[in-house]
């Protein structure tokens, strides 16, 4: 403590500086070297781009090469152009379908009897203890041609011919919606927990009806749940590589795979990490919006 404290590292400089260097080391120092590789070079050499830096040419300083068609490229080519909107487009449907699926259950858990909420968060957490790998191998087996669901429906007479359900739009809106669900069912959770129910009371004794009473007081109420959970789920979303691999196939593109096809399949470098730095670039509008509404909800607590 004495060293720690010769160097200025005590009380909330500690606290604040431990998360500051973890942030540092494992965030901000990958992304400067994600962002130097995207404006080198494509080289056929180990590892595939030229440096940034040359001191081939003697002096104090450096040569400094910095090539921007990495980025022209990505803005030409339709596939990158085609995955980007397929990711937003996806992320944010799959955003919209969590909200509408996890408000009522964490409407429910909130207004059920305190000693069922901690069980019910629970039997809503507890699946999601095991692997993702293996939560979306498990929907592989349920959404295959000759999967649990089709020979269901083919056993009961439903239907004649199985349907497709896999490599598709579909298993992808299924696969995030299960896998990001308790991010949005949590943040909601927290917020209609602090609701005062009481308000809902008197707004039915003034005369109000259930949907003006939860259109004018529990949704405006739990905006800030709403935010931060769409936030945890689309941010995520949008690049998510493991759900669109596995589920859907070559049928859908998303940003996430056209990067790791980029980077270990055409052992493209510079222009992955151009695609990737333009990714990160486009979410900090969200990222900021999330922390600003997060803010916002600890100063109402």
């Amino acid at each position: 403590m004495a060293g720690l404290a010769r160097v200025g590292l005590t009380g909330r400089r500690l606290v604040i500086g431990v998360p500051l260097i973890w942030l540092c080391v494992f965030f901000i120092l990958p992304f400067l070297i994600v962002l130097k590789i995207s404006f080198a070079t494509q080289m056929i050499a180990i590892p595939p781009f030229s440096p940034l830096l040359d001191w081939s040419a003697g002096g104090w300083l450096p040569g400094v090469h910095i090539d921007w068609t990495n980025y022209q490229y990505m803005f030409s080519d339709s596939l990158y152009i085609v995955a980007y909107f397929n990711s937003v487009r996806i992320a944010f449907f799959a955003t919209c379908i969590c909200i509408l699926l996890a408000y009522p259950m964490a409407y429910g858990v909130a207004r059920s009897p305190e000693r069922w909420r901690n069980i019910l968060l629970l039997l809503i957490v507890l699946p999601f203890w095991t692997s993702l790998l293996l939560r979306v191998y498990a929907w592989i087996g349920l959404l295959k041609t000759n999967g649990v669901i089709n020979n269901f429906l083919l056993s009961i007479g439903i239907i004649s011919e199985p349907f497709q359900m896999m490599n598709n739009s579909f298993s992808v809106y299924v696969g995030i919606v299960y896998s990001y669900l308790p991010f949005m069912l949590l943040p909601l959770y927290a917020a209609l927990s602090r609701l005062d129910f009481t308000l809902l009371e008197a707004a039915s004794d003034l005369g109000a009806s259930r949907t003006r009473a939860f259109l004018t007081i529990t949704l405006p109420l739990s905006l800030p749940g709403v935010v931060a959970g769409a936030m945890l789920v689309f941010i995520p979303a949008v690049g998510e590589f493991v759900i669109p691999s596995l589920l859907g196939g070559t049928g859908v593109t998303m940003i996430g795979r056209v990067i790791w096809d980029e980077f270990f399949s055409n052992q493209a470098w510079p222009v992955a990490s151009a695609v990737a730095v333009t990714l990160m670039m486009f979410l900090v509008v969200p990222i900021m919006l999330y922390q600003h509404f997060q803010t916002r909800a600890e100063g109402r607590a």
